[in-house]
């Protein structure tokens, strides 16, 4: 019996050394470098790109990137990320040598859009978006407008604060988040007059599915339609106090989802955020003002098709 319990000791303690030590080695480690690939590329810009390019700006980064002190992309503290994954501060994305990306080269911003890694190898945790099934014109367009006139864009020495990632954002960008792989044929838009697959392409690449799904911690970036609760809501994204915000049900359940809403209706809250004539959204959801009425509807086209997910969301939360 002595000997058991001197083996399971052992045993105990060996355990414990192991755990230790991985965990100081991810610690100290923190989020990972990568060796990235050589690109050959270079953006096309028109007039019609750049402004394709600020409007899917508009509603993919100024939410995050925008510093209404100084009026551009120059980044800020991110009082909205969830508390678990550490202090959050969002770059500065203006055309700043010094503090912005006026140094990246075109390849390396596709890089970092479709892959999470940045210019130093670096990985972008989790909470900054990838963009690995938008297609090649519409990330075009994106660096078009980060390479343009627009003032938004310009120059600002606004110096990117770096992040203080939990040991759970250490732990996950180590284990469980790694480098999305580029594409490896081209990727073309769908044709808009398909409703459904161009809301669905819409509904995926404006990142409302990652929100709108039931758990951060289970979404399937490669494969969307595999994350938990894909639509059903139940995420918690932090309002500008901090609070948990619990993200409504979008799938076609008639009860506990928007399966008895109108197209209008659908257009007129995600837009505008008003449903039969009262506020219906909550920060972090802003209106999306800058979709047209027939963006909004391929998005309801879109939703309605989805598996239909009963999951009864309480408004009364804050």
């Amino acid at each position: 019996m002595k000997k058991m319990l001197r083996y399971l000791v052992v045993t105990m303690a060996v355990v414990l050394v192991v755990v230790v030590s991985g965990a100081s080695f991810i610690h100290f480690k923190g989020v990972p470098f990568y060796d990235k690939a050589k690109l050959v590329y270079r953006n096309s810009s028109t007039p019609a790109n750049i402004e394709r390019g600020k409007k899917l700006s508009m509603m993919l980064c100024s939410n995050c990137h925008l510093n209404v002190n100084t009026g551009r992309l120059s980044g800020k503290r991110m009082s909205d990320a969830p508390p678990e994954f550490g202090v959050v501060y969002s770059a500065n994305i203006t055309q700043s040598k010094e503090n912005g990306i006026g140094n990246y080269s075109d390849a390396e911003l596709l890089y970092l859009l479709r892959t999470g890694v940045k210019k130093n190898g670096q990985y972008a945790p989790p909470y900054m978006a990838k963009l690995p099934h938008m297609s090649d014109s519409d990330i075009n367009a994106i660096i078009s407008f980060l390479r343009s006139d627009d003032p938004m864009v310009q120059a600002d020495e606004t110096p990117t604060k770096p992040c203080e990632p939990s040991f759970l954002t250490k732990f996950l960008c180590n284990t469980a988040f790694k480098p999305l792989p580029l594409p490896t044929s081209p990727i073309v838009m769908p044709d808009s007059s398909d409703k459904v697959a161009f809301g669905k392409y819409l509904a995926l690449n404006l990142d409302c599915w990652t929100c709108h799904s039931g758990d951060f911690t289970k979404l399937d970036i490669m494969n969307p339609e595999n994350s938990y609760h894909f639509f059903g809501g139940g995420n918690q994204p932090l309002n500008l106090e901090g609070q948990p915000v619990v993200t409504s049900n979008l799938t076609p359940h008639k009860e506990t989802g928007i399966g008895l809403w109108s197209e209008e209706k659908f257009v007129k809250a995600l837009k505008y955020g008003i449903v039969d004539g009262h506020p219906a959204l909550r920060y972090p959801m802003v209106p999306y003002t800058k979709l047209t009425d027939y963006e909004a509807a391929a998005i309801y086209a879109y939703l309605r098709t989805i598996p239909a997910i009963e999951n009864k969301i309480n408004k009364n939360q804050p």
